[in-house]
C-alpha cells in the first residue's frame, strides 16, 4: 500500500535501460518516503527475469507471464496496471517516456483519474501549500519539466489523486545497482484475473526493431552543433572534428529543425540525454530544453561568438569566436597531434 511502483519495459526478456534508471530513482524516492519500491514485469517466458531488477533495491516484483503479453499491445498491459493499482493503491508510478510509456501512461492515468506529467527531467519529494483552499500537503512528488517551449522549468504537483504518475526519458536518470544480492519478494500473478480474453484481440503479426545508427548516449565525447553552425555544410566540419576526436556528433533542436542534421542526433528535452566525459557545444545558444539533455557532462566547452549565450553559464571553458574560425583550427591541431 502507498508504495513507489515502476513499470519495467521488456525487449523479449531483457529489461530496458530506462526502466533500470527509474528503479534507481524510485529507490531513492522510496527511501525518502519510508516505503517500498515495487516493479512490474509483463511479458512472455519471464523465468528468472526478476534477477535483472532486484539488485536495484526492489522490494517486490510483480510478474505477469502469459502468451500475448509480448510484444507489447495496449489493452492487456493497461488492464494489468489498472487492476493492480486498484488493489495495491500506489502513491507513485514511474515509466519511461518511450513509445510504450506514451501509449500506456495516459490510458492508465485516465482510467484511474490520476493525472500524468510527461517527459520529466527531475523528480523530488517536497511539500505544497494550497493557500486558496487553506490546505498543506507533505511528501508530494515534484514532477519537474521544461514548459512553454522550454522558456521556464515547471514544477507540477498532484495533491489529491493517486497514483502520482510521471514519465521520464532514457538517460535523464542515472542507473546504479544498489546491492547485487538485494533480496525482494517475487509475486507471480495469474494473468487471467487481470486481463479479459478479448484484450488479446490485437495480435502482432510482424515486428521489426531497427538499431540506432550511432551511439550518442554511450559516447565519451560529443561534438554538438546548433543553429549557429549556419548550414548542413557547417555540420560537415563537426563530423570532421568528431572523426579526429573519436567522438559522436549531436545537434540542438534549432539545428535539426533547420535541416542541418538528422533528427536522431537531437540532444535535449525532445531528443536524447547524454552524459559524456567531454561535451563541445558549437554555435549553441543553450535554451533550457537543450541544457536538460547535456548538463551532466563531465566537462563542457562552449564555442560561441556571443559572450552572453546562456550555455556559457554552465560551460567549464568558453571559446569566444565564430565557429567558422575556431573549428578548423581545432581540426588542424588534432590532426597534427594525432600523428
Amino acid at each position: 500500500m502507498n508504495n513507489v511502483f515502476v513499470y519495467c519495459e521488456l525487449e523479449g526478456t531483457k529489461v530496458a535501460d530506462v526502466s533500470l534508471e527509474l528503479l534507481t530513482k524510485g529507490r531513492k524516492l522510496a527511501n525518502q518516503l519510508n516505503c517500498q519500491l515495487e516493479a512490474i514485469l509483463a511479458g512472455e517466458h519471464l523465468v528468472g527475469v526478476e534477477a535483472q531488477v532486484l539488485p536495484y533495491g526492489v522490494d517486490r516484483v510483480h510478474v505477469f507471464d502469459a502468451p500475448g503479453l509480448f510484444p507489447y499491445t495496449s489493452l492487456p498491459h493497461a488492464d494489468i496496471l489498472i487492476h493492480l493499482f486498484k488493489e495495491e493503491q500506489p502513491q507513485i508510478c514511474l515509466m519511461g517516456a518511450t513509445v510504450i510509456g506514451r501509449d500506456l501512461g495516459p490510458r492508465v492515468s485516465s482510467a484511474l483519474t490520476s493525472g500524468l506529467t510527461a517527459d520529466c527531467t527531475a523528480l523530488e519529494i517536497g511539500s505544497h501549500e494550497d493557500k486558496k483552499a487553506g490546505k498543506s500537503y507533505e511528501n508530494l512528488l515534484y514532477q519537474i519539466r521544461p514548459a512553454f517551449g522550454g522558456n521556464i522549468v515547471a514544477t507540477i504537483v498532484n495533491p489529491e489523486h493517486r497514483p502520482q504518475m510521471a514519465t521520464v526519458r532514457e538517460g535523464v536518470m542515472k542507473k546504479e545497482v544498489l546491492d547485487p544480492n538485494y533480496q525482494g519478494e517475487v509475486i507471480r500473478h495469474e494473468v487471467a484475473k487481470y486481463v479479459p480474453e478479448n484484450d488479446f484481440v490485437v495480435k502482432v503479426i510482424d515486428r521489426h526493431v531497427e538499431q540506432a545508427k550511432h551511439n550518442l548516449k554511450g559516447a565519451p565525447i560529443v561534438v554538438a552543433g546548433g543553429y549557429g553552425m549556419g548550414s548542413k555544410e557547417g555540420f560537415d566540419m563537426l563530423f570532421e572534428l568528431a572523426k579526429e576526436l573519436h567522438a559522436e556528433v549531436g545537434a540542438s533542436r534549432a539545428a535539426v529543425d533547420a535541416g542541418f542534421c538528422d533528427h536522431d542526433r537531437q540532444i535535449g528535452q525532445t531528443g536524447v540525454t547524454v552524459r559524456p566525459k567531454l561535451y563541445i557545444a558549437c554555435g549553441i545558444s543553450g535554451q533550457i530544453q537543450h541544457i536538460a539533455g547535456m548538463q551532466d557532462a563531465g566537462i563542457i566547452i562552449s564555442v560561441n561568438n556571443d559572450p552572453n549565450a546562456p550555455i556559457n553559464t554552465i560551460a567549464d571553458y568558453v571559446i569566444n569566436g565564430s565557429v567558422e574560425e575556431v573549428i578548423p583550427k581545432m581540426i588542424k591541431y588534432y590532426k597534427k597531434n594525432s600523428k
